[in-house]
């Protein structure tokens, strides 16, 4: 027996060995890749709902397969219905603008609005507290089963037995299974593809009973931060039911916001009105139903699909998303590590393409429930969206950049009324574009760069003039507001980037009057101007001469004891939340002598050292991995994206953890996507070799196919 096990191991070396060698020779077995880390339960759990998701619309639900017990997750991870469109706002009896919120602010010896929203008397005043809260994302519908038991009363989550849930990744499809009194109950849950539109079928016989029905209730919105739905306040909105054979509409009105819900079902069925907001839907004999449910802004005009051609439309569409673009496959690693990373990486991937891939930038939260009364907040919008470029799926970051197009106009206004040229992009915004008052958000200044690196991929990725012509003005305004805010210096001589600001590391937001040269966000300044200046010469246009000399003598990055600091100003280096100085070499491409590596390697230390990693979030771990790639350290920037932290964790359906709060942070998913691709396809200037940002101690065997390279 010792002898076959020698063999064995001896035999499982060779191959290992062998297929390591000739990994390039053959393609990812992607459906295996991605099937081994199809998610599975075995019981109810409050932090791991599943959703399924088109990246406008998705839907989260319970061990049952819908949204069948809500209260169970309200301390964990809520249920949502939530899309692109999907969003309200209350009266605004007072009609509160923007400019009821500004506070002025010095700034290079000019007094500057900003919507701080501050009330006399601390706080938020009533007109910033409305424009933060409204508009705010809404929950579309409830979803759920009315299940009873034998003597008639309600099934809790408690009375189900024999639990299993199973989320095909290959398929979009999530299938539950669970009893009831010993009776069986089979649900499959799946989203269509390119519409907002749930397919469910259901299997029991508690169907023929009547022990087992469908439940739809519709809410009212709410302006708390981490709500979606206020329910109970049946006087505040309008929900108007038509019954035909086995369909029904409903159109609903919440104050001046109207939306519309369609449903079909494949058997004789009632539908009763439980209260003003609530009905069910019982089956009349048959002990299978399918249910198809629809949501739109407007009249639901087209025909509604049966289950199968909704099942049949998202396995289409899934097994055309993991054969598209970049694949990452650890199997041949021997890194304890390895395969946690690759799960991470796999439901990333499912978790972004339903979440963020919509028509605007998304919300912390994406689409499974709300932080921030829904809105998205720009500058994770670079976490959201880059990895799309760099997995070889362009297109899913191409469909949120026509929205800053919309906004332009905004935008402009906003750099307009504070005295600068070019476009100010906002930071926390709901669909319509319009800053929400803020007393961090609105001087923060690292989201203004982020269009053109946006752009800077696409052209990367299709460098055409036709790239050129549909990003330029984006690219130019963007840049005209950046040339605008860096500040002349006459006594050092050189351009400064605030104040009034507060850095990508908020810990010195009560210093916004003083805060004076972040080194990450002067790094970034410095590496788009730059790429704006490309972008003219690539349309035959000559260089822009103040660019120039800002990118020339812009302020260099402080350093302090041998290493790089937060800020120019006291208190110089806050050791917690964002230790955003390492991201001027990793997030921003190396730009030698501006920033030196022997500095930043001695800063990354520093960090490792002793920073106060609580405090952080979950896109800084893929922020240290990028920046320990750029600098050579590859086992560094594995254990980054391993580091021990309350805030990098990651549940059993792929979700980054935060807090109770926040139970998932899209850009922690997103930031593991860009630092892998990154560690493993290179950067511009990378040295040769494979998978530079793995140790090549023969432990990380990475096969990998259809990424880009990063900037």
């Amino acid at each position: 027996m010792i002898r076959k096990g020698i063999v064995c191991r001896v035999l499982i070396g060779i191959f290992v060995g062998w297929a390591s060698a000739h990994a390039d020779n053959f393609p990812i077995d992607r459906h295996a890749l991605v099937t081994r880390h199809n998610v599975t339960l075995s019981k109810p759990d409050p932090l791991t709902p599943m959703s399924v998701g088109n990246g406008e619309f998705a839907f989260t639900a319970d061990i049952t397969g819908l949204q069948t017990f809500p209260g169970y997750h309200q301390k964990g991870m809520s249920l949502g219905t939530l899309s692109q469109w999907g969003w309200h706002s209350e009266p605004n009896p007072k009609g509160y603008t923007l400019s009821d919120a500004l506070s002025e602010y010095t700034a290079a010896g000019r007094m500057v609005p900003y919507a701080a929203g501050g009330a006399p008397s601390g706080g938020y005043s009533p007109a910033a507290n409305w424009l933060r809260a409204n508009p705010h994302r809404l929950h579309l519908g409830r979803i759920g089963l009315h299940l009873a038991k034998a003597d008639g009363s309600p099934a809790g989550i408690d009375d189900l037995t024999e639990t299993a849930q199973a989320l095909d990744l290959w398929a979009g499809m999530l299938s539950s299974r669970f009893k009831v009194d010993g009776q069986p109950v089979s649900v499959g849950t799946v989203c269509h593809p390119t519409r907002d539109l749930l397919a469910v079928r259901i299997e029991s016989p508690l169907l023929e009973s009547q022990r087992l029905s469908i439940r739809l209730a519709f809410p009212y919105g709410s302006t708390e931060w981490g709500r979606d739905a206020q329910w109970g306040l049946d006087d505040r909105h309008e929900t108007v039911c038509h019954v035909a054979d086995r369909q029904a509409h409903w159109t609903r009105t919440l104050d001046a916001d109207r939306y519309y819900v369609r449903a079909t079902w494949s058997a004789g069925g009632q539908v009763h009105a439980l209260s003003l907001h609530e009905y069910e839907i019982r089956l009349q004999g048959g002990a299978t139903l399918e249910f198809v449910i629809a949501f739109s802004p407007k009249e639901i005009a087209e025909p509604m699909p049966a289950f199968d051609e909704v099942r049949a439309a998202s396995a289409d569409h899934w097994r055309r998303f993991w054969l598209s673009g970049g694949a990452i496959d650890f199997s041949l690693c021997t890194d304890p590590r390895a395969t946690e990373l690759e799960r991470r990486v796999v439901l990333s991937q499912y978790l972004m393409a339903i979440q963020c891939a919509g028509s605007r930038p998304p919300q912390e939260t994406g689409l499974t429930c709300n932080s921030w009364h829904g809105k998205s907040h720009l500058e994770m919008h670079w976490w959201h969206g880059v990895h799309f470029a760099l997995w070889n799926r362009l297109e899913l970051l191409e469909r949120s950049l026509a929205w800053y197009e919309s906004i332009l106009p905004l935008a402009r206004g906003t750099a307009n009324l504070q005295g600068y040229d070019g476009a100010r992009w906002p930071k926390m915004v709901g669909p319509d574009g319009r800053e929400s008052p803020s007393s961090v958000g609105v001087f923060l200044i690292w989201q203004q760069p982020h269009p053109i690196y946006y752009a800077q991929l696409c052209y990367r990725a299709r460098p055409t003039r036709e790239t050129l012509d549909r990003y330029r003005r984006i690219v130019f305004e963007t840049a005209q507001f950046m040339a605008s805010y860096a500040a002349w210096d006459e006594a050092n001589r050189r351009y400064v980037l605030g104040p009034a600001m507060i850095p990508a590391q908020e810990s010195y937001g009560s210093d916004r009057a003083r805060n004076l040269n972040p080194t990450f966000e002067l790094a970034y300044w410095r590496w788009a101007l730059d790429v704006a200046q490309s972008w003219r010469q690539r349309l035959g246009m000559e260089r822009h001469p103040k660019w120039d000399d800002i990118i020339n003598r812009l302020s260099r990055p402080t350093i302090r004891d041998g290493i790089y600091t937060g800020i120019e100003t006291p208190p110089y280096t806050i050791r917690r939340d964002h230790p955003t100085m390492v991201a001027a070499l990793g997030f921003v491409p190396f730009s030698k002598p501006f920033i030196d590596p022997v500095v930043m390697k001695r800063t990354y230390d520093s960090v490792l050292a002793d920073w106060d990693w609580p405090s952080t979030w979950g896109w800084d771990y893929p922020m240290l991995a990028m920046t320990a790639t750029r600098l050579g350290e590859p086992a560094k920037a594995v254990d980054a994206l391993f580091l021990e932290s309350p805030k990098n964790r990651y549940l059993a359906n792929g979700h980054n953890y935060q807090a109770a709060r926040l139970p998932l942070y899209l850009p922690g998913n997103g930031g593991l996507l860009t630092a892998v691709a990154m560690m493993a396809s290179g950067w511009d200037g990378c040295p040769e070799g494979r998978a530079p940002g793995f140790p090549k101690d023969g432990t990380w065997n990475v096969r990998f196919e259809g990424l880009c390279r990063m900037p």
